[in-house]
């Protein structure tokens, strides 16, 4: 009899513990540290550097449009020329030559290039535009997959994300993986969405182009594809179990 009482104690423990890990998950909802009149310091604005084998568009304009015109390439659009940086960090530019351009960020290669042009008496005013032609960073995984485009100079993990209509409901939200290539060398960061104090701190926060994130899919999801399935948490398939066990219990005695 005592044996009986333990077995089916035990039965019933299990089954308690099983329906409350059915209970409403906590691992879906943004920021679930940050409350009303609560402050975080974001990690320091990061913007874009243009890197080795990345296209970028660039448009010299002036009054005069006859001198302006001979900063295209041969073919470009009025929306200006494109260039890949070589492998050295550098585009060959017309009148000007060679410049390195790795390392700079869109600002600061406008800068470099105006000032260029007007130590050489070429414009005396130039405004330069430099845009971003094919900067991206892919997304994989538990929500809208596929190649986004870079838009501004702070492009966030928030930005890549929202672009895709957020994560799917199944979506792990407490560990996004970011894995980043610096220099030949792969690093791989994880983000806790749910957590404002570990996305705003995180290093990648902002990203590089060519960054890949990639959101895995929840325990429930994984499950789906065994054989079982997710049968086994669903609290009818241990109600069942319990009753089984118990007619058994009946009848062995």
């Amino acid at each position: 009899m005592k044996k009986t009482h333990l077995l089916l104690g035990t039965t019933m423990m299990a089954i308690l513990a099983l329906l409350s890990s059915c209970s409403v998950p906590k691992d879906i909802a943004y920021f679930q540290d940050f409350n009303p009149g609560k402050s975080i310091v974001v990690q320091n604005p990061v913007e874009i550097k243009f890197k080795t084998d990345d296209e970028i568009t660039i448009a010299v304009s002036s009054d005069k449009k006859e001198l302006a015109e001979q900063f295209s390439l041969v073919g470009s659009g009025t929306e200006g020329s494109r260039y890949t940086i070589d492998s050295e960090g550098c585009i060959r530019f017309p009148m000007l030559g060679k410049i390195h351009v790795a390392g700079l960020n869109r600002q600061e290669l406008q800068e470099t290039i105006r000032e260029q042009i007007m130590e050489k008496g070429l414009i005396r005013d130039p405004i330069v535009t430099v845009d971003y032609s094919n900067l991206y960073v892919i997304i994989l995984g538990a929500v809208g997959a596929g190649r986004i485009q870079i838009d501004r100079d702070k492009f966030t993990i928030l930005d890549a994300i929202g672009s895709r209509g957020d994560l799917n409901i199944n979506g792990q939200r407490t560990n996004v993986k970011v894995i980043r290539e610096n220099y030949g060398k792969k690093t791989v960061y994880e983000v806790n969405l749910c957590s404002a104090e570990d996305l705003y701190s995180s290093p990648v926060y902002y990203l590089q182009q060519n960054d890949v994130i990639y959101v895995e899919m929840n325990k429930k999801e994984k499950r789906n594809a065994t054989v079982l399935g997710n049968s086994t948490v669903q609290p009818s398939f241990w109600i069942s179990m319990a009753t089984f066990i118990v007619s058994a219990i009946a009848w062995f005695k």
